[in-house]
């Protein structure tokens, strides 16, 4: 078989097979490149958690408060919305390759001035900045979905996206072991070599492939506003969306300032240990999608958002009891992760020929509610301790109980 792809031509130099052509025509992943893809996208997305068991060592070593540095994940988080709302959408109009690697080498640049911080003005730019380029994660998997044949979509995009949750979890255990070790800055220079390293390898490795649209960037954004306004379901799962991860940056934005003080005292590597916790939520909300093939969407959508709830009084009981507060970080990472694949299930049932725009519309959705979200529970925990950002995390629950009775589908205009 030949090592070309439909409409592509490997990279210059390239001495690895990054494709073969299958008997239907449609390119065939080897293995090794989906799992360099899985690393990658993983590695891409870590940048944006590495803050998060730090804040209350970054913050010190400025000399702020916390509520200040817990501004960092707001930063990374609008960042990372905005790249989604204008960048993503690049993906149909340019060649992937190229975008992705020069987005690696961006994030790389804004890695390294982090590192070298001066304040915390400047490490809060920094880090918009990388949140900006690491989209780049977002642009791996439907380039994997689109280099794949059919009959090993599924499971190349489920390994890169496996790749993704990993990489997230282990993030904040990486930069609190690295961090208690030789302090937060190395974190940011080991990531700035780590994604050069991989700028360096996917130039090699990927094939060049020609975009297939001919639209253009200002047709691309206007399409994804009238998604929105077209799409009920859309809309619903956006709102929905924006409760997941706003429900998750609540929790592992203030986290680290409750587990840092009394009665923990807790140091930057255990900290980071307890995202180990959220594994157990990214094994078992798989489940999910498997209830909305079977036709239970909408009953798995509710058990996510009761789970999520329920979450908020077990942490609220962990503020002195570490046996409370460990199955609570298990239930609300399985709550949110779960509603996420609920919520893609839906919208990815609606539109094949538009699933980009549609993701774009949603991800800007998720990860502004996470933003918003983050700021608010940094200000909450230095006005009202854990117990309030208790209370903010279970009402922020409660608009998803209050989105659900209008989940029903209904007929999307067209």
């Amino acid at each position: 078989m030949r090592d070309a792809v439909r409409g592509a031509a490997p990279g210059r130099g390239s001495r690895a097979r990054v494709a073969a052509t299958g008997a239907d025509g449609r390119p065939e992943l080897s293995r090794r490149l989906v799992v360099l893809l899985a690393v990658a996208c993983g590695a891409a997305v870590a940048n944006n958690y590495y803050a998060q068991p730090l804040l209350h060592t970054i913050g010190a070593s400025f000399g702020v408060p916390g509520s200040t540095a817990g501004l960092l994940v707001t930063a990374s988080q609008v960042g990372y919305a905005a790249g989604l709302a204008f960048l993503v959408p690049l993906g149909d109009v340019l060649e992937r390759r190229r975008l992705i690697t020069r987005m690696m080498v961006i994030t790389s640049a804004a890695l390294a001035v982090a590192a070298a911080a001066p304040n915390i003005a400047v490490l809060g730019g920094a880090l918009a900045a990388v949140g900006v380029a690491t989209v780049a994660a977002q642009i791996i998997v439907p380039m994997t979905a689109s280099l794949a044949a059919e009959q090993q979509r599924g499971r190349a995009v489920g390994t890169v996206m496996s790749g993704l949750m990993i990489g997230i979890l282990m993030a904040r255990v990486v930069s609190g072991l690295v961090a208690a070790t030789v302090g937060w800055r190395p974190v940011y220079v080991i990531a700035a070599v780590l994604m050069l390293v991989l700028a360096v390898v996917l130039r090699r490795m990927l094939p060049m492939v020609q975009p297939s649209g001919s639209s253009s960037y200002r047709v691309l954004l206007r399409s994804v506003l009238t998604l929105i306004r077209s799409e009920p379901v859309l809309r619903q799962r956006m709102v929905l969306g924006a409760v997941a991860m706003g429900s998750f940056s609540i929790l592992w934005t203030s986290v680290a300032f409750l587990l840092s003080g009394p009665p923990y005292h807790y140091g930057s590597a255990v900290i980071g240990l307890f995202s180990l916790a959220g594994l157990a939520g990214a094994l078992a909300a798989p489940q999910v999608g498997r209830l909305a093939d079977r036709g239970y969407g909408r009953l798995g959508t509710l058990g996510t958002v009761v789970i999520l709830m329920a979450s908020w009084g077990l942490l609220a009981l962990g503020a002195h009891w570490l046996a409370a507060l460990i199955p609570g970080i298990v239930l609300l990472d399985l709550g949110a992760q779960a509603l996420h694949i609920s919520n893609q299930s839906d919208i990815y049932a609606l539109r094949a020929e538009v699933h980009s725009r549609l993701n774009t519309a949603y991800m800007v959705a998720y990860f502004t509610g996470g933003a918003v979200m983050s700021a608010a529970a940094s200000l909450v925990f230095s006005a009202a301790g854990w117990g309030g950002v208790c209370v903010l995390g279970a009402l922020t629950a409660a608009v998803g109980l209050a989105i659900w009775p209008w989940t029903r589908r209904r007929p999307a205009a067209r």
